[in-house]
C-alpha cells in the first residue's frame, strides 16, 4: 500500500466526514472530483479505508449502558485466543475488542439497554465460557469522545 501526501490528506478529510462531496474533497486536496473518487476506490480496495460508518448516539437507540470490560483467559493457548476473538467478532453487544498486553488479555467495549441485560449478557458470554478465568467491568459514566479517526500528518508522506 503506497500512500502519498495527497492520499493522506484525503484520508484525513474523509475521517472527519465521509459524506463530504467529491467536489469539496477535491478542493481540499487539489484534485478533480473524478480523481478523488478513483483514489477513494483504490484506498477502499487496498484496505486502507476499512469501512464507512456512522457514529450513533447509543442513548438515542436505547443502548444507555456502556461498559469497559477487562478479561483474563484461563490459559493462553493460541486456539483459545482465536476462539475468543471469533466470539468477540460475532457478538452484537461488543462494540470493540482488543487483544492486549498487561494484566488482562482482552479489553472489550460492551453496550446494552440496561444493567439487567448486561447481567444476562455476562451469564451467557463470560460465565458460559470455561476458558474465561475472570472479568472486570467498569461502567461508563459519560462518553467524552467517540471517534475512529486516526491522527494523520500528511507532511510525513511523499
Amino acid at each position: 500500500m503506497d500512500i502519498d501526501r495527497i492520499d493522506a490528506r484525503l484520508i484525513a478529510e474523509v475521517q472527519r466526514n465521509n459524506r463530504t462531496p467529491s467536489e469539496e474533497l477535491g478542493e481540499a486536496v487539489g484534485l478533480s472530483p473524478t480523481a478523488v473518487q478513483r483514489r477513494l476506490k483504490r484506498l477502499r480496495a487496498e484496505g486502507v479505508i476499512e469501512s464507512d460508518v456512522a457514529i450513533v448516539n447509543p442513548k438515542a437507540i436505547g443502548q444507555s449502558v456502556q461498559m469497559v470490560v477487562l478479561v483474563g483467559l484461563e490459559r493462553e493457548r493460541s486456539d483459545i485466543i482465536d476462539l475468543f476473538k471469533m466470539a468477540i467478532r460475532v457478538t452484537a453487544q461488543i462494540m470493540a475488542g482488543y487483544y492486549v498486553t498487561g494484566d488482562a488479555d482482552f479489553v472489550l467495549i460492551v453496550t446494552t439497554e440496561d444493567m439487567e441485560r448486561y447481567e444476562s449478557f455476562t451469564r451467557s458470554f463470560f460465565y458460559g465460557n470455561p476458558d474465561i478465568q475472570w472479568f472486570k467491568t467498569m461502567v461508563v459514566m459519560d462518553r467524552v469522545k467517540a471517534s475512529f479517526a486516526l491522527p494523520i500528518d500528511a507532511e510525513r508522506f511523499k
